[in-house]
């Protein structure tokens, strides 16, 4: 069976990767799925915010202060994506990967979000991030999407995509930033913060496999 060229070539180019009608395929169908998602959210958040649930005991919580870090947060997490971004401009499979690794964290914590049923912790303060609550089809404040924490998941999925090790560092600084501001937010117990990364780790391995050429 012939090989495509985007399957035959290690540094695959944009000009390479247009020609090749399976990584086209790929591409539009995460297109798709992720649009899909996006559209599907400001229903469940809808969904989520009505019922109740537990407010667990965190020891970690109880110790720190209550502060508002939403600027430094937005700060950090769309500067970081911006460098992911720029890196998929020149590696196309970087962007493939990166965009099934997302999907993957989405659908995963859209199930975990469901099956955990929380309500937020003591001293919530609420975050201030225009880009996100627009997906989130809420002007207000999401509350109850608890575990695991979609901002520290993205931030570890940047880390875990990129290849180069300076950008690698930038990304794991950010992560452990965004970990610590969430918690200083308390938006989040500390279990969603100890779970993102270990699904970011897994949905990055499946996004890779679904962008290695056939």
């Amino acid at each position: 069976m012939q090989q495509s060229p985007y399957a035959r070539t290690k540094a695959i180019t944009w000009k390479i990767a247009v020609q090749d009608h399976i990584f086209l395929f790929k591409l539009g169908l995460g297109v798709i799925l992720l649009c899909g998602l996006l559209a599907f959210l400001p229903f469940f958040f809808e969904h989520i915010e009505q019922r109740s649930g537990p407010i667990l005991r965190d020891v970690l919580l109880k110790l720190l202060p209550a502060m508002d870090m939403s600027v430094p947060l937005f700060i950090t997490i769309w500067g970081t994506s911006v460098l992911l971004i720029y890196r998929c401009y020149a590696k196309p499979q970087l962007l493939l990967s990166a965009l099934y690794s997302f999907i993957f964290v989405i659908a995963a914590r859209t199930i975990c979000i469901e099956l955990v049923a929380l309500d937020p912790p003591a001293r919530l303060t609420p975050l201030v991030d225009p880009i996100s609550n627009y997906f989130y089809g809420k002007e207000n404040f999401v509350t109850k999407d608890l575990f695991f924490s979609g901002h520290c998941a993205t931030m570890y999925l940047v880390f875990f995509s990129l290849n180069e090790k300076r950008d690698r560092m930038i990304a794991l600084t950010a992560a452990l930033l965004v970990t610590v501001f969430v918690l200083v937010q308390h938006v989040h117990y500390t279990m969603d913060v100890l779970a993102a990364p270990l699904f970011s780790y897994m949905c990055c391995r499946l996004g890779k496999k679904v962008a290695q050429p056939v």
